[in-house]
């Protein structure tokens, strides 16, 4: 049997996630977000030998909601994930689903260049399986 190489760049979004500073408070990523219709905030880099961070809407109602904690008083430094694992653009998705499953993740954002250009999920897996 054939498989037909799907890659990651095949799937990946572009357009649910919107860069944030990790300076912002909650509040200004929760609207960041709204306006945006996004659900995940890509922390930009401090400098060049910084990581990129990942704050989920979903951390924002674990870490701010659920321990009822100000988001006028947090900053999204305070709860987003860093480093962040990220995936090439031309991995095929049978490796990247693997690699999620290994490190218990669900999403990764794409990099080339060094750059942020998309992002990939299981669903953007799974709905390229079918023709």
């Amino acid at each position: 049997m054939n498989h037909k190489l799907v890659q990651v760049k095949d799937v990946m979004t572009t357009d649910t996630f919107q860069f944030a500073d990790g300076m912002m408070t909650v509040a200004e990523g929760i609207q960041l977000a709204k306006t945006h219709n996004v659900s995940a905030l890509i922390i930009n880099k401090r400098n060049e030998h910084d990581e990129y961070g990942l704050v989920m809407l979903a951390d924002i109602a674990k870490e701010v909601i659920a321990k009822d904690r100000s988001p006028d008083r947090v900053n999204l430094y305070e709860i987003m994930a860093k480093p962040l694992m990220m995936v090439l653009p031309d991995m095929d998705v049978r490796y990247c689903a693997r690699l999620f499953e290994r490190f218990s993740i669900h999403l990764a954002p794409v990099i080339e260049n060094k750059a942020i250009i998309g992002m990939v999920d299981y669903t953007n897996m799974v709905f390229s399986q079918i023709e």
